[in-house]
């Protein structure tokens, strides 16, 4: 079921700003992270896709909301980056409106990924967003990205760090494949219990 679920994946829409939100609609599970983490490339490996959402060396890169459907099963919402200094700072103030306007208002959120380096996970800048999305009552999933340039040693004590902090968290590599399926399955989890009332 996850399998299929996300291969049927395609590009809904982008927005710049709270008005330009696609209608809501079917559950959502929005992926947050620092500027140039992995966001868009985890989406891709998730949906078995290329370029569905578009991954750049660039940091910053992504400035809108992109939405992505899943058919009548839910949506992944890839939000603008954080952290990055070199955007001017009303853009950054204009990305956390558009980001702060989406985690608040939207009713069909079911879940939030928080997407990390895996080599240097849980940055003040990570750590302030987990105590802003303390309040929520939400699902949340750390994904700690590029795991494959860890060793396995290493890979478990950082696991084991991030879950001091995030209980739900996976060792993830878009190149490798690790963690992907154990993503897929949990994110799954998410939308059928969201779209069955079951909020746990």
């Amino acid at each position: 079921m996850p399998v299929k679920t996300f291969a049927h994946a395609v590009f809904l829409a982008s927005a710049g700003r709270s008005a330009e939100f696609p209608p809501e609609g079917p559950p959502e599970i929005a992926f947050l992270g620092r500027s140039n983490v992995g966001k868009s490339s985890a989406i891709n490996v998730l949906a078995g896709r290329k370029r569905l959402a578009f991954a750049s060396k660039t940091p910053g890169r992504t400035q809108t909301v992109n939405f992505y459907g899943l058919g009548e099963f839910g949506r992944l919402v890839d939000l603008p980056g954080y952290g990055y200094a070199r955007v001017p700072h009303a853009e950054r103030a204009k990305w956390e409106r558009l980001v702060t306007g989406y985690l608040l208002e939207r009713r069909t959120l079911a879940g939030v990924v928080i997407v990390m380096d895996a080599r240097h996970p849980l940055t003040p800048q990570d750590e302030r967003l987990l105590e802003w999305l303390a309040p929520l009552a939400v699902r949340r999933l750390a994904l700690l990205t590029k795991a494959d340039k860890l060793s396995r040693i290493e890979g478990t004590r950082v696991l084991s760090q991030t879950r001091r902090t995030v209980a739900d968290a996976l060792l993830f590599s878009s190149l490798d494949r690790q963690g992907v399926e154990p993503a897929r399955d949990r994110l799954a989890q998410w939308l059928l219990e969201a779209r069955s009332g079951s909020r746990k």
